[in-house]
């Protein structure tokens, strides 16, 4: 069955950077936007009887909002299936509205199931991220497969670069990163072969503000890497570095596979608590372009870990054999 590589415009560079692992040419893509708004898109060549994979990211901006994305992506979905695809896997690096998958208030909606449901209508067999916001959930929205990567596969090499000779600890600034950061500081341990120390930050959000100071973990003298799963405002980042600074860390820097880098990221990137941080190309770093900040934020590519994926899964083989897939 013959392998087809797709990626909208909106998500084109990292396609790009995707197929060039692969050794192989994106499929050319027509989009056209019309003058009420509405979009259409269609491939320039004959995708019948073939294994497709769409690339699109589903971050907010610089043109298009998360629902424009989704809309875009749903319905190009939908027109090589109308157009006899063999075999649809939607690639969505970052997964919008993964972060409402339970409900904490009352009447609170589902928004992650509600996504896979639509993803699983337009006929998608296979839906690939990396970092989802909860690996549980993520899973068990989906009824097709849903194949999680995580951070490890791309930021591990770096986090050993990082550790150095001297004492290094994985952090969590909450308690839902916990699994995660173990995780993380599993793969360090045995990239670098010495112990890795692991701490934890308390955190509570209710009505948009966050609270909680307890840290546990014993952090004295060691450089700590906070694992998170992305990088917003960049508060929870800088509140986890100011606690675990004054539970006698070295320094501190945050890692994390997605940077929105929303309102407020400038203050939090010119934050001396943190020393620098560490995130993926999931997120083009837009929002930072012309400012200071964007000096102390490093990007390494997610593009070799998604190509290594989409080769197994095209190859049908296990894709847990890839280097810290799932979780």
């Amino acid at each position: 069955m013959r392998r087809v590589l797709i990626a909208p415009e909106a998500t084109r560079s990292f396609g790009e950077a995707v197929a060039k692992a692969l050794g192989q040419a994106l499929t050319p893509l027509e989009e056209r936007s019309f003058e009420d708004g509405e979009h259409k898109a269609r491939p320039l060549e004959n995708v019948r009887g073939a294994d497709v994979y769409v690339i699109q990211s589903l971050h907010g901006g610089p043109e298009e909002s998360p629902n424009d994305k989704l809309c875009r992506l749903l319905f190009l979905v939908g027109t090589l299936r109308t157009n006899g695809a063999a075999r649809v896997t939607a690639v969505v690096p970052y997964m919008a509205y993964a972060r409402k998958d339970r409900q904490t208030k009352p009447r609170d909606p589902l928004t992650a199931r509600y996504i896979a449901e639509l993803f699983e209508a337009m006929g998608v067999a296979r839906v690939v991220t990396l970092e989802s916001h909860n690996v549980v959930a993520f899973q068990n929205a989906f009824r097709c497969e849903a194949l999680a990567l995580d951070t490890r596969g791309v930021l591990i090499d770096r986090a050993g670069g990082l550790a150095g000779k001297e004492p290094v600890a994985v952090a969590s600034p909450d308690p839902g990163g916990v699994k995660r950061a173990q995780l993380f500081r599993e793969a360090l341990e045995a990239r670098i072969g010495r112990p890795v120390g692991f701490a934890l930050m308390e955190k509570r959000r209710s009505r948009g503000v966050v609270s909680g100071s307890l840290l546990a973990g014993d952090v004295k003298g060691a450089r700590v890497l906070v694992v998170d799963d992305m990088i917003a405002s960049g508060g929870t980042m800088v509140r986890a570095a100011e606690a675990l600074h004054a539970a006698g860390a070295r320094d501190v820097w945050a890692l994390a596979a997605h940077g929105l880098f929303t309102e407020g990221a400038e203050d939090a990137l010119g934050d001396p608590a943190i020393a620098g941080w560490i995130v993926t190309d999931t997120v083009p770093p837009f929002r930072l372009e012309g400012l200071e900040a964007r000096k102390r934020v490093e990007i390494v590519s997610a593009a070799p870990l998604i190509a290594a994926a989409i080769a197994r899964l095209y190859e049908e083989r296990d894709v847990t054999d890839l280097p810290a897939a799932g979780g």
